[in-house]
């Protein structure tokens, strides 16, 4: 399963700030002229789920190893130091991307302030030649 399609905590988030599902918002990153706010916002998201499934995994082996009905032969101090260990990086790795995201999307408008992109411009009104402009204009100068 790709990070795209990993769940993350932030995913509710995105979706409200940048206002379509996480699929769309994908695919809106790949086209040409994508916001880079939303590049940059998806590519933390996707470290952040990778962090998050580190973190859950060691939480899930942790919790076999110390099961109530577990086998006390099978219990060990080093792997459980080992564990702690991952755990400890896996959670400065989620805590980093969290923070690095909530600063993004912090520095971002609020939706209803974006500006709407807009392509065309209009050009104020050229004044009218004058009377010597005109003549150096008709005699080819």
């Amino acid at each position: 399963m790709t990070s795209t399609r990993k769940p993350s905590s932030q995913d509710d988030a995105l979706e409200g700030i940048f206002g379509a599902p996480l699929a769309d918002l994908y695919e809106q990153a790949v086209r040409p002229g994508a916001s880079p706010a939303l590049v940059r916002a998806l590519e933390l998201r996707s470290f952040l789920a990778l962090a998050e499934e580190q973190v859950v995994r060691v939480r899930d082996r942790v919790h076999v190893s110390m099961a109530p009905d577990g086998d006390l032969d099978l219990l060990s101090a080093e792997v459980l130091q080992s564990d702690a260990h991952w755990l400890e990086a896996a959670l400065d790795g989620r805590r980093g991307y969290r923070r690095a995201l909530d600063s993004l999307l912090s520095a971002m408008p609020p939706p209803t302030a974006r500006p709407v992109t807009a392509l065309a411009t209009s050009l104020p009104p050229a004044r009218p030649a004058t009377s010597v402009e005109s003549g150096a204009l008709a005699r080819g100068r």
